[in-house]
Parts: structure tokens; C-alpha cells; sequence
């Protein structure tokens, strides 16, 4: 997930941009050459905001340009850029609407392809090796309305919040169903001195969590046709009021001091080193957690949004995915890379480096105690597709909630902001 979050592509584009969007044309020269003894040079460009996992990348990425040397003598430059997820959104959309993008480029899988696909910047990959591969579970998170495959899979998510395993078994707590039950749980903790809730709000990514746990957890309850009402300018967030504020009030209450001044970087380290008992985070971040901390057990459980216990869900999506230029200058190569993502003999041991899900046939190694926690709930009915709320809409929540947190709003200029930013994509986006 990740967080990486990127922003959809043509929310705040103007009318002139808009008018470019399908066009196929170049995006940069071709940046393939001949040298001697008939090797080829070529350039590749990706873009991911990823930048926590860089170290994983270099390496795959040499393996990549080792097999092209070795099998193909083709010298591939690749011209990895890792943005953080707050910068990300604006700087690829201002790449692909001058006709300077990358050729391959990560973007949200359920957020974001359908209006990439609309706009013209996407490859399609159906013919491609590795969509044979795909998980049966997997394949339709990267696949168009019209049944093609436009991306690459690479992390699929089963979240709610992380919880400090051990803590709460020294203090004799699982976890909570209900919102009263949470409650019990923090006044629990603060008796024995444990700060309840880990908060890093520095960057805007991460207090947005709170809104996709909160319409699908309505979503599957009270509020079936919420996400269709909005996309038709009928609805509101007004009827989601109580289900975001609530919880999210409560955490801020029994949480770290100084939030806007911890980035989620700061956040694991914290949660890693045991200060706190748990954080709206999403196991994306368990290899960074784990980088300071090998031995803390992480769980991951469902936030409680009220005393409904069928609204307290695990979210199921399909985040990060790979996709190609349509006007990318070397798609064979491209593509290429995108089959090496799922290399029948690498691709296991990058997978499990990142601590992604498995997403395809091939992969073979054992699932993370948290993936298996996670799963124990999706089997029993306790999971929600993550809602399809446009990014741009998500990145105003990030905004308005960090702003929120500061106490520089309240809780209707939220409301109106979301409503607002809605609004603003169904006029780009019908």
C-alpha cells in the first residue's frame, strides 16, 4: 500500500491537458544506441515511490542487467527515481502530461489504473508471460474494465492496525471488536503505563488510513451504496462523521505527543522499540519494523469504527502494482522487466525481502505470521474490498486531517473538504 499512495492521474489537470491524455505519442527520444562489438545501450527509466525498499530494488535491478548482458548483450541503464508517497502524485503527473515519463512506473492498483487506463498511458500486458502466473484472487485488481491486464501486482494487503503481540499478551488483552472494547484496551494499557497509540502524521499518507477502514467498514453494514452515491454527487461524508471521527479521535487522545513531527519513519522505530502497544499502519511496514527489531511480533487486526462488531474489518486490496508507457520508447525491454518481477527462480526472494504477499503461482515461501493472523479473519467474513475512493480524495483527507490533528479546523470543514475534492473528480472524471 504504501504507501505508497500516488495521486490519480487527471483530477487536477487543466481542460488542455485533459484533451492530451489518451495521446500515445513520445514521452522522450528513443534512448537506445549501438556500440562496439554489437552491444546495444538502453536506458530505462522507472519510477517508484518506494524509497524504503531502495536497497531491494538495486539488487533485483542488477540481476535484471545481468541477465540482459549475459543472454541478450544489451547494456541496460536503469534510472531508478523513489520519491516519498507525498511528493510522488504530483511529480508523474506533471512527467506524463509534458510527455516526459518514465516507461515504467508504479502506480495504485484499485485507486488509480482505471483513470490511468482511461487516459491513454497504459500498456496492455495481457499477452505477457507473468499474467499467466497471477493468483486467481490477484488477477482482477490489474485488470481493465475490458478485461485486459494493465499492471503488475506487487503488493497485496490484508490490514486494519498493528498491535505489539507481545504487549498485549503480557497485559492479558486481544484485540478489541468494538469500539467500547477498544476502549477497555487503552484504559488497560494506561494502567500498566503504555502509551496506547504510535501517531506519525508528518506525512499527510498516513492519517488518510483512517478513511478506507472507515467507508468499508460502513460500506458493509449501514451504508451499502455510499462510494456509488458519491460518484453521482449524491451523497456526503456527513454520513460517515461519526465512523471516522470517533476512532480517530480516540487514537489522538491516547497517542504519541508532537504527531505532525513524526514521519511514519519515526513511527516504526518507535513501534519497534516497544513504546507503544499499536498504530493505524499497514503491514507494508513490517520489513522496516523489523530492520530495527527482528524479534517483535507484529499482529495486525481490524479497527473498530463503533460498537457494531460486523463493521470492525480487515481491509482487503491490491496496492503497488507496475505498469508500462503506452509511450514509452523501449516497451519489449519494459515488459521485459515486468516478466523478470516474476522470474520463476528470483522472483521469491525479492517478494519475500519487502515482505510482500505472495501474488503469483510461482511464489513459494512460507506466509509472514501476520499475513496468516490476517487471513483468520477474512475466513471468517471479517474483510471488505478496499473502496474505491479516488486518490485525489484520499490526498485531501491526508490534508485536511494532519490540519485537523493541528486543531487549525474541525470536523465539518473536513467533511466539506472531502465532499469538495469528490465533487472536483466527478466533473474530470465522467
Amino acid at each position: 500500500m504504501r504507501k505508497l499512495w500516488t495521486g490519480m492521474l487527471c483530477t487536477i489537470l487543466t481542460a488542455g491537458l485533459l484533451a492530451g491524455c489518451g495521446s500515445t505519442g513520445t514521452d522522450s527520444t528513443d534512448t537506445s544506441s549501438q556500440g562496439g562489438d554489437g552491444v546495444k545501450n538502453v536506458t530505462l527509466k522507472m519510477f517508484v515511490a518506494q524509497p524504503r525498499f531502495k536497497e531491494q530494488y538495486d539488487s533485483y535491478i542488477a540481476k535484471f542487467v545481468a541477465k540482459q548482458k549475459a543472454e541478450n548483450n544489451v547494456n541496460v541503464d536503469v534510472q531508478l527515481e523513489m520519491p516519498t508517497a507525498d511528493n510522488a502524485a504530483q511529480i508523474l503527473k506533471t512527467r506524463l502530461a509534458s510527455n516526459d515519463g518514465p516507461d515504467i512506473f508504479a502506480l495504485h492498483a484499485v485507486n488509480e489504473s482505471p483513470s490511468f487506463y482511461k487516459a491513454g498511458y497504459l500498456e496492455d500486458l495481457s499477452d505477457q508471460p507473468f499474467a499467466s502466473k497471477l493468483l486467481d484472487n490477484v488477477k482482477p485488481s490489474v485488470t481493465s474494465v475490458d478485461g485486459k491486464i494493465i499492471a503488475l501486482p506487487l503488493e497485496t494487503l490484508s490490514w486494519g492496525y498493528l498491535y505489539n503481540k507481545k504487549i498485549f499478551e503480557e497485559q492479558g488483552l486481544t484485540p478489541p471488536q468494538t469500539l467500547s472494547e477498544m476502549k477497555e484496551v487503552i484504559a488497560k494499557l494506561k494502567a500498566s503505563n503504555i502509551t496506547p497509540f504510535e501517531l506519525s502524521y508528518k506525512e499527510a499518507w498516513v492519517p488518510q488510513l483512517i478513511l478506507p477502514l472507515a467507508v468499508g467498514g460502513m460500506v458493509k453494514t449501514e451504508n451499502p451504496d455510499f462510494v456509488d452515491r458519491m460518484g453521482k454527487d449524491e451523497g456526503s461524508f456527513a454520513e460517515m462523521k461519526t465512523a471516522i471521527f470517533d476512532v480517530f479521535d480516540l487514537i489522538n487522545a491516547n497517542g504519541t505527543a508532537k504527531a505532525t513531527e513524526a514521519s511514519a519513519d519515526d513511527g516504526a522505530a518507535s513501534f519497534a522499540a516497544g513504546k507503544t502497544a499499536m498504530w493505524l499502519q499497514g503491514p507494508w511496514y513490517a520489513e522496516t519494523i523489523l530492520k530495527s527489531n527482528p524479534d517483535l511480533q507484529i499482529g495486525v487486526a481490524p479497527l473498530p469504527l463503533n460498537d457494531n462488531p460486523d463493521a470492525t474489518l480487515i481491509n482487503l486490496s491490491a496496492s503497488t502494482s507496475l505498469a508500462v508507457s503506452s509511450a514509452s520508447k523501449n516497451k519489449e525491454l519494459a515488459k521485459e522487466f515486468l516478466n523478470f518481477m516474476l522470474d520463476d527462480k528470483e522472483s521469491n526472494s525479492f517478494f519475500e525481502s519487502v515482505k510482500f504477499n505472495p501474488v503469483a503461482t510461482i511464489h513459494t515461501y512460507k506466509n509472514f505470521p501476520w499475513v496468516d493472523e490476517a487471513t483468520a479473519y477474512v475466513k471468517e467474513g471479517k474483510s471488505v474490498q478496499d473502496p474505491t475512493i479516488p486518490q485525489a480524495v484520499k490526498d485531501e483527507a491526508g490534508k485536511a486531517l494532519q490540519s485537523y490533528y493541528a486543531g487549525q479546523i474541525n470536523q465539518d470543514d473536513v467533511i466539506s473538504a472531502l465532499d469538495k475534492a469528490w465533487k472536483s473528480f466527478n466533473k474530470v472524471n465522467r
